[in-house]
């Protein structure tokens, strides 16, 4: 009988330990392939400074589309494409003999009324003259000489308004250049009818400014915060090849563009001998600071899926490795800047494999 307990009391045992030998799996151990083996590095805070290269377009310094301020018919156009022009030179001359006629119609209004307030002037400073001898005017006519003095006067300052208003419209029968530039685009002849309003409407002409122009450079987000203003800067054009030109950071937009998420810089480009022209492309490289807070590690520690990018950690006395999802900045050769929930210390995987699952035990290395 003491036997049978006993064997009993084996079976039950050995049932509990196969039990619990499957309620508690064993974590499966991912080795390297044959012939290769797993490095490792550990993270320090690092910052890649650099150079990036990215386009850039010239635009004119100053850039003006010249449309007509009021309807008129075009006698004289003094421009073409092409006519270098002064600040204040005459470009087109319209006509409109409506505005001269209300022009003349409005003076000889102001001048009607300037003649009715001097007349009532004249006769209030006889009456005030005449009052100082007592009893002579009364109180009532020289009260009423002096209103009607005032509405007068009041008048003929009304007309002399309307009458520079109207010459302010028959000025603008002159179109001039607002600034000193070149005339780079014409499409109106004498004869032609002009006027405001126009839809679809082409400018009269185009001025633009090509002594000094302007590059135009649209920087990524992420090295957005890496360039200030006065920084330096060298770039290329295709239509000077072989010559590389310097320059600085003017200005900056301080504003991410919704749609492409860059923000635009501008560098002012001398070009008093005209070597370049508006509309030309040209190759940009920015120097970059790089970020403080960065860790940089090798672009193979990267892994790339269609649905994340990410570097193998591995934490724990057995080495579990562990995926965390980084956003990448400056890159130098074969090193990259990378961001996420890092660590000084954190052991991060150098030449991960596809095969290593989250959580798993990396062995062999």
């Amino acid at each position: 009988m003491k036997y049978v307990f006993q064997l009993t009391a084996a079976i039950v045992i050995a049932i509990i330990a196969a039990s619990c030998d499957q309620t508690i799996p064993k974590k499966k151990v991912v080795d390297a392939p044959p012939g290769k083996a797993f490095n490792t590095m550990q993270l320090q805070p690092r910052q890649i400074s650099g150079n990036v290269q990215l386009p850039g377009v010239m635009q004119a310094y100053e850039f003006v589309q010249l449309f007509p301020k009021i309807s008129g018919f075009v006698k004289n156009v003094y421009a073409d494409r092409g006519t270098v022009v002064k600040q204040g030179q005459l470009l087109i001359l319209l006509e409109a003999p409506e505005i001269e006629q209300q022009v003349a119609s409005a003076k000889l209004k102001y001048a009607h009324a300037q003649a009715a307030y001097l007349t009532s002037r004249d006769r209030y400073q006889r009456l005030l003259a005449t009052s100082r001898t007592p009893g002579t005017v009364a109180s009532f006519d020289l009260e009423a000489a002096a209103s009607t003095m005032r509405g007068d006067s009041s008048l003929a300052q009304g007309e002399y308004a309307s009458y520079k208003a109207m010459e302010t419209m028959k000025d603008y029968l002159r179109v001039v250049a607002p600034f000193d530039g070149v005339v780079t685009e014409r499409n109106v002849h004498p004869g032609a009818l002009a006027g405001p309003g126009a839809q679809n409407a082409k400018p009269m002409l185009v001025l633009q400014q090509v002594s000094k122009l302007r590059l135009e450079v649209q920087v990524p987000e992420q090295y957005a915060e890496q360039v200030k203003d006065g920084d330096h800067i060298t770039f290329k054009t295709n239509a000077l090849p072989g010559q590389e030109f310097t320059g600085a950071i003017s200005r900056t937009g301080q504003s991410l563009s919704s749609n492409y998420r860059s923000e635009a810089i501008e560098i002012d480009v001398d070009n008093k001998g005209l070597k370049f022209k508006p509309g030309m492309y040209a190759e940009v490289t920015l120097p970059t600071s790089g970020n403080a807070n960065a860790f940089v590690v090798p672009k193979a520690a990267i892994v790339t899926t269609t649905e994340r990018r990410y570097v193998i950690t591995l934490f724990g006395d057995d080495n579990a490795a562990r995926f965390v999802d980084v956003a990448e900045g400056n890159q130098l050769k074969d090193s990259v800047e990378v961001f996420g929930a890092l660590q000084t210390g954190t052991v991060v995987v150098t030449n991960p494999s596809y095969t290593v699952k989250d959580g798993a035990v990396i062995g062999n290395r």
